[in-house]
């Protein structure tokens, strides 16, 4: 299910790159045909541009809060959350090694102490 929602999410930010190019294209066509200065056709193009920008990181901003919306939703941890589990799990492991230490010590003493 992971899998499907990513290949759908660069699908759709694919499209939009795409589309960015169309953009870039359909505004350097329309300075031509409108007979716009350089200093115009550049304005636009770039304003142009800047609105897709701003709207393409708007989108990917809304598919992130999606894509976790879902995620928390299906209980899929996250990386963050997979990182704290190792993180406890080695600090446990740390801990379980040194009490088996301690075991192993308070054995060989015991051990050595006559009856």
């Amino acid at each position: 299910m992971l899998e499907m929602m990513k290949k759908t999410m660069f699908t759709g930010l694919g499209l939009a790159l795409k589309t960015r190019d169309e953009v870039e294209s359909f505004a350097k066509d329309w300075t031509k045909k409108r007979e716009m200065s350089e200093d115009e056709g550049r304005s636009f193009i770039s304003d142009l541009m800047k609105r897709y920008d701003d709207s393409f990181n708007k989108l990917e901003g809304q598919i992130e809060k999606t894509v976790r919306e879902v995620m928390r939703k299906t209980n899929i941890a996250t990386r963050e959350e997979l990182d704290q589990v190792k993180k406890a799990n080695r600090a446990a492991m740390d801990e379980i090694l040194l009490l088996k230490r301690e075991v192993e010590r308070l054995r060989e003493e015991a051990q050595d102490k006559p009856a």
